[in-house]
């Protein structure tokens, strides 16, 4: 376990900043964690997400407006996530923006949808991003950092009884996978 968090806090801020280009929850709050121990500085490690955060965004909003072509073989098979993105965006405009950040799954979709859109302002999509990402930035890591203790006594509990982890995983998966699958399925009509 030492060896790990030494790893994590001589690397921690190059692997926060790859992993938070594409999302990267689990990077920030490991970040907050590690913070929390005092293997890493908060304040940086909040620094380095948003910033990173903020770019992936653009760097997917640049993909889907200006190489659709390129694009559209890779979300060929995401189609209705793809729709159910766009049917999102029209429905809560600048405030999915903000939303998008804590749901996993559509992290990627929703900029690429947004570049889709030609009548989305380019200048006014940097702005909210860039909003979006500080504010996600902050909440996620300030509220790991707060519970760091009880990160602490939850991998004690966890080290002596470690068959629950596999077991949380495994549902925690099947749920998101379940939600997914139910909020993008097609609809037919006559059928309850």
């Amino acid at each position: 376990m030492q060896d790990m968090l030494t790893s994590l806090s001589t690397y921690g801020y190059i692997i926060l900043f790859v992993y938070t280009l594409g999302g990267g929850m689990v990077a920030l709050i490991a970040a907050g964690i590690l913070s929390h121990l005092g293997k890493m500085d908060l304040g940086v490690s909040i620094a380095i997400a948003a910033f990173s955060n903020a770019l992936g965004d653009m760097l997917l909003f640049y993909l889907g407006r200006y190489n659709k072509d390129m694009i559209r073989p890779y979300i060929k098979n995401h189609k209705r996530k793809f729709a159910y993105s766009c049917m999102l965006m029209k429905k809560q405009g600048d405030k999915l923006l903000f939303i998008k950040k804590y749901i996993y799954g559509l992290k990627t979709l929703i900029p690429i949808a947004i570049g889709f859109t030609p009548s989305y302002s380019v200048q006014k999509f940097v702005v909210i991003n860039i909003l979006a990402s500080i504010v996600w930035a902050l909440v996620v890591g300030i509220s790991a950092y707060y519970i760091g203790s009880t990160f602490e006594q939850i991998s004690e509990f966890l080290g002596e009884n470690s068959w629950i982890m596999p077991v949380f995983m495994m549902s925690l998966i099947g749920g998101i996978y379940y939600f997914l699958h139910i909020a993008t399925r097609k609809k037919t009509k006559g059928k309850i």
